[in-house]
């Protein structure tokens, strides 16, 4: 039967791998950077809204999660709290090592909330420079939404700076013994207390779309070598369909009795 060969382990591992590769691609991959490509349009789409509008009062969003709203304009009113600082370190900014600064700020009549004052550069190398102190005064500063990071390590102490390892308003109230707000607000150039300014993301589509349509055309291209294969292997005379009995080799004896048989042609001179 022409299709037996479909039941050879060889076979089977390969059509296994190739299904799963397929399926990888249409259930995993391509929907992953289907999903990236919708995270990054609305990133942008909030970015370029909230800068054609006017900054809301902070007390406005603080009903609704920081995801929901991110990179919303707000103003808020209050004080900083700076025994309960911290840096964030093994930050990238423009390309270049950085660490941020995240200070506890507490809301007029409202809770406590973390605000990053922005990035410094390291010294020798490794480094927190000495910091900008932080207004003593109330203050009313403008800021972005942002929405907090995963990673839930400890913060700890290093060259007499409290540190973490991502900017995670729990971590920060954790190590300070103070009750903060989950998500953060990331301060505007020339707000009070303001170190170097975050810059905005780049506001442009990325490579997610493409990179989406790439793994749909990979796992298509796979599925499609493999119904070529099997429909070749299928038809008389496929590589694994003929005689797999090994061919018996001729002896010494066999070879010469052949070429008595068949003399070797005249040379004409």
């Amino acid at each position: 039967m022409r299709l037996r060969f479909l039941l050879r382990p060889g076979w089977l591992a390969l059509t296994l791998a190739v299904w799963v590769f397929a399926g990888a691609c249409y259930a995993l991959l391509a929907p992953w950077q289907f999903g990236r490509d919708d995270e990054r349009s609305a990133q942008n789409n909030a970015v370029l809204t909230s800068q054609r509008t006017e900054a809301v009062p902070v007390t406005s969003v603080l009903g609704r999660p920081n995801s929901e709203i991110e990179w919303h304009r707000v103003t808020m009113t209050g004080r900083y709290l700076p025994a309960g600082q911290a840096v964030a370190r093994l930050r990238t900014v423009q390309g270049e090592a950085a660490f941020e600064v995240l200070t506890p700020f507490a809301l007029a009549g409202g809770p406590v909330v973390l605000v990053d004052r922005g990035y410094v550069r390291p010294v020798n190398g490794i480094k927190v420079p000495a910091l900008k102190p932080v207004p003593e005064t109330e203050v009313t500063l403008t800021a972005w939404v942002r929405a907090g990071e995963l990673d839930n390590r400890d913060a700890f102490e290093q060259d007499g700076h409290r540190q973490v390892y991502a900017i995670n308003s729990a971590v920060v109230g954790r190590a300070a013994n103070l009750d903060i707000r989950p998500g953060y607000f990331q301060l505007t150039d020339g707000s009070p207390g303001v170190e170097e300014s975050l810059p905005l993301p780049i506001l442009e589509a990325g490579p997610f779309f493409s990179y989406a349509l790439q793994w749909i055309a990979f796992g298509t291209m796979a599925l499609a070598g493999w119904l070529y294969f099997t429909i070749r292997e299928a038809r008389p005379g496929g590589a694994l369909t003929t005689d797999p009995r090994p061919t018996k080799r001729k002896s010494v004896a066999e070879l010469l009795a052949e070429d008595d048989h068949h003399p070797a042609p005249p040379v004409h001179t």
